[in-house]
């Protein structure tokens, strides 16, 4: 009985368990206030009972002296008897109106005898009821006994107890029910906030475009629930700015696998169609079939380059414990200079500025890679910018870190491609074509390995020119790598 009772119990709302609970606790005050009061009354009406029987007793006491025994009674239903007390015992003085059942009135004289103050008893009387009765001396050897019903007390205590009950009982029943709708209006930014939940679940979270449009608003509740209100909220926008990542990654996964294919299924065709042509004659002969291997290890080298490329960017991604670095101090000036050199003899048509101080600049890098960045945005520039453009080169120090400038005064890039210059595979030449540049990963290349030495790679906002800015830390630490 009590395990359904509690499973019914915990299947009821919120709202309805705390009205039940704030009744079930009214309850129990009332009760405590309730038997206190009533507690309380009695007392009170059994001393002025006494207090009554006091002042009666004043008067029967000068009448017991004088005759001997009580001649008038004061109330009616009131019982009042002279003993002669002795050895202990207490004989009754006659006449006398007590009940048939006089022994409670007998054992408090013989009480009396051997007191020395008033008595007060309340005792049962057989065919009478319950009364109070008070002993006190008339005169050494004799007692008087009063004895005053208590029924009026009894009466009145009922009463009192009936008009609580009946009391207790509509101001419980009116808590529970203004304390029940109070709850509800309270609660109501709880239900809100659940519909919401709702809504969420059903709401399709397997779209990459899914969004989570639903928020817990409305004022009310207090600032409990204000804070949970917040708090929800807050979840709702981490989820949702979760579920925009996770459509954006999804996207660039598929453009990354688009892009892919189709760098790789160029020279793959290439190589299928020069494997085609030894199946001739005319293909295998000498001359021919040198010139056709050469161009089947171009387009291989060309594959391999991609390949590892993307290989480095994967391992970089993946943060693996062996980072494809190995560190050591090196002087960035002079590196700069050995890429400053490079980028003269690899593109003659270009002008190159170079500043890069007559200081050795000790930087803790990994000489290869760093390398590959600086060639990479040399080569950037020098593909996407007419001959005789310049290209300048500048290193700095500001603070903890050292700084590399890669700059030319070319055409600079539109403002809608700055934004993704850095993502994997994009190119601003739409078409794709050879002649403007390759496979579109020099960039992220040179952007992961920054990040994997703990620096920074940005592009300027300048407009006509196109500034590159790397940043590499002074006092790197070695990974262990």
């Amino acid at each position: 009985m009590i395990a359904r009772l509690r499973h019914a119990h915990r299947g009821l709302r919120l709202g309805t368990r705390l009205a039940l609970g704030l009744g079930a606790l009214s309850l129990v005050v009332f009760a405590v206030v309730g038997t206190a009061l009533t507690t309380y009354m009695r007392d009170y009406l059994e001393r002025q009972l006494g207090d009554q029987l006091k002042l009666v007793q004043v008067v029967q006491t000068k009448d017991a002296s004088s005759h001997g025994t009580v001649h008038r009674q004061p109330y009616y239903g009131w019982y009042t008897a002279v003993f002669d007390v002795s050895g202990g015992t207490a004989a009754l003085r006659r006449p006398a109106d007590v009940p048939d059942d006089s022994r409670a009135l007998t054992e408090l004289a013989a009480a009396r005898a051997r007191s020395s103050t008033e008595l007060f008893r309340t005792a049962h009387i057989d065919g009478e009821g319950t009364y109070r009765l008070r002993a006190c001396e008339v005169e050494p050897g004799v007692v008087l006994v009063s004895a005053a019903p208590m029924a009026d007390i009894e009466q009145t205590v009922r009463r009192l107890v009936a008009v609580q009950v009946v009391a207790f009982a509509l101001a419980l029943l009116a808590l529970v029910v203004f304390g029940r709708a109070m709850l509800r209006r309270g609660l109501k930014p709880l239900s809100d906030m659940a519909h919401t939940a709702h809504g969420i679940a059903s709401h399709d979270l397997t779209e990459s475009a899914a969004r989570l449009p639903l928020r817990a608003d409305g004022p009310g509740g207090g600032p409990e629930v204000e804070e949970l209100r917040t708090a929800f909220n807050t979840m709702l926008e981490h989820i949702d700015a979760s579920l925009a990542v996770r459509a954006e990654a999804e996207q660039r996964l598929r453009r990354f696998v688009a892009d892919a294919s189709h760098e790789l299924r160029t020279p793959l065709m290439s190589v299928r169609g020069y494997a085609d042509l030894f199946q001739y004659a005319a293909a295998n002969a000498p001359e021919e079939r040198d010139r056709h291997l050469s161009r089947l290890r171009a387009e291989a080298a060309r594959m391999g380059v991609l390949l590892d490329d993307l290989l480095l960017l994967a391992r970089l991604d993946a943060a693996e414990v062996e980072a494809p670095l190995r560190l050591e101090d090196v002087d960035l000036t002079e590196l700069v200079r050995e890429a400053a050199d490079a980028f003269l003899a690899g593109h003659p048509g270009h002008t190159l500025t170079l500043d890069a101080g007559p200081v050795p600049l000790t930087v803790r890098l990994d000489p290869v890679r760093i390398r590959q960045v600086l060639d990479n945005l040399l080569t950037n520039a020098a593909v996407h910018t007419p001959p005789g453009t310049e290209v300048s080169l500048c290193v700095s120090v500001l603070a903890d870190m050292a700084s590399v400038r890669v700059g030319d005064s070319g055409p600079g890039i539109p403002a809608a491609d700055r934004a993704r210059v850095f993502d994997r595979f994009y190119r601003v030449d739409k078409a794709r074509s050879r002649d403007r540049g390759g496979s579109g990963l020099g960039l992220s290349v040179a952007r992961a390995l920054v990040r994997a030495h703990g620096g920074t790679i940005r592009l300027g906002a300048e407009e006509g020119a196109t500034v590159f800015t790397v940043t590499l830390p002074l006092n790197a630490r070695d990974s262990g790598v």
